[in-house]
């Protein structure tokens, strides 16, 4: 059974709905485990255990927040060769996608031998404490499906 760890950060809430949503999305493709973590709660030990890392955070000053960059800076230590990745943010106005790419970047440059299984997804929020905005977490549904038929057709 393939399985997929969703870690997160969020202030709001705002980023932990998104988090849930994509879940959800996972879920509706019958074998695949899950797994989400908050992040200051997720064990970076078990990590390699998951096929797919989903790596989720707002944006913060534009990019992903503090804990974020440590936590992948820490993947870059992991023997993660063979997984694979996806990232998503949420954002207010024009911030968009910034904190995706930024992760990205970081990721490819700091994390050797994981490539990532799908592009990243940035998530609008209404107003610096939410909701999300409307429409918006049919995208996070979506996002999570695409995850599991990528790895129903072994990737």
């Amino acid at each position: 059974m393939a399985k997929v760890a969703v870690v997160y950060e969020s202030r709001y809430g705002n980023t932990r709905r998104v988090a849930e949503t994509i879940i959800k999305g996972i879920e509706e493709a019958s074998g695949v485990e899950t797994f989400l973590g908050e992040l200051k709660k997720t064990d970076l030990n078990s990590i390699p255990s998951y096929d797919v890392v989903l790596i989720g955070s707002p944006n913060h000053m534009g990019g992903p927040t503090r804990g974020i960059k440590i936590f992948i800076d820490r993947l870059g230590k992991l023997q993660l060769e063979g997984k694979r990745f996806a990232v998503f943010d949420t954002y207010i106005g024009k911030d968009l996608a910034k904190a995706v790419k930024k992760m990205e970047k970081q990721i490819s440059e700091k994390v050797p031998g994981i490539r990532q299984i799908v592009p990243g997804l940035s998530i609008k929020v209404q107003g610096t404490k939410g909701p999300v905005a409307e429409g918006e977490l049919q995208k996070c549904v979506e996002f999570g499906k695409k995850i599991a038929t990528h790895l129903k057709s072994g990737f």
